[in-house]
Order: structure tokens, then sequence, then C-alpha cells
């Protein structure tokens, strides 16, 4: 009896450690991670976010509601880290990494810039924590982005791109 104890006690602590494993490697997740870095004019832009897909989807005003807060990506809480201080929009952000959330609406999108970039989604997201807050125009796409995107252009353009909406925000 003793033995069957310590052979199921053995067994349920295999069970944890592999699932553990399987959790840490992220590319195996519906929606992977991925990772964007550019250097412009000697400043290091990198965003640190996952990829949802589309999946059949209507994605803003369905999936991500209009009006409310957006972990812009899914799984952990986005994250961007500038080198240098640089101009979002023209307006002022210091060097350091920060949570990147928005807040999507059909003529006019938020974008943040937290304290708070190591968190769960946008659960922790306290908008005390925001730094900076730019407003943005969305664009229309004529094709299905399936997979959310994030690039930095050369010009240190920054463009969202999901299902046929696009967003762009400049870091100067």
């Amino acid at each position: 009896m003793k033995s069957l104890k310590v052979a199921s006690m053995l067994a349920l602590s295999l069970l944890l450690v592999f699932s553990a494993t399987a959790q840490k490697d992220k590319s195996k997740r519906k929606s992977p991670p991925a990772q964007v870095t550019k250097e412009i004019d000697g400043t290091k832009i990198t965003i640190d976010y996952s990829q949802p897909s589309k999946r059949g989807r209507e994605i803003f005003g369905g999936l991500e509601a209009y009006g409310k807060v957006w972990r812009t990506g899914a799984n952990e809480s986005s994250w961007i880290e500038v080198s240098k201080d640089v101009e979002v929009e023209g307006e002022k952000l210091a060097a350091g990494k920060y949570g990147l959330f928005t807040i999507p609406g059909e003529d006019e999108w938020t974008i943040i810039f937290n304290k708070k970039w190591d968190g769960w989604g946008a659960y922790e997201y306290k908008e005390a924590d925001d730094v900076l807050r730019v407003k943005v125009k969305p664009s229309s796409l004529d094709g299905v982005v399936e997979q959310f995107t994030i690039n930095i252009e050369d010009s240190g353009d920054v463009i969202l791109a999901w299902d046929q909406t696009q967003v762009e925000f400049s870091i100067r």
C-alpha cells in the first residue's frame, strides 16, 4: 500500500514537472510570442507581444470591445522598451520599459504606455500607472491580417495590424 502511495506521488510530481515545462515553451501556444526590435538613430526600440489569430471571429468591436483597455496582443501584457528618451506622436516618453496597452475605437484609438509591464493581460492594468497616452486614427485594410502583427518601420513608425484594421503611431 505504501509503495502505491509513493508511486502515485511520483507520477503526480512528474506530471506537474512536464506540465510546467510545456507551459514554459510559449511557441506552442495558440497565440505564440513575438518580438520586434529596431534601432533608429541610435535608439533601440523593442516590442514584445503575443500573436492571437482571427480564426473567423469578429475582432474589433467583437472579441476586443471598443472603448475597453486591450493588452495589445494575447497572454502576458505586451511591453515596449526604448533605450533613450523619445517622442511618441510628439509627446515625450523617457527611456525605459512600459506596458503597451490600447483602447480600440471605431474612429480613434488610444495608445497607452504604462508603468506595469509584466502582468497577465490587462487584468492588473491601472490608469493611475499610465505614463503616456496618445490618440491615433485607425485605418481599414483591403485584405485580412489573420495573425496580429506589430512592425517597426525604419522611420520609427509602429504599425499594429489585425483583421482589417491597422493603427500606426510614431516614435522619434
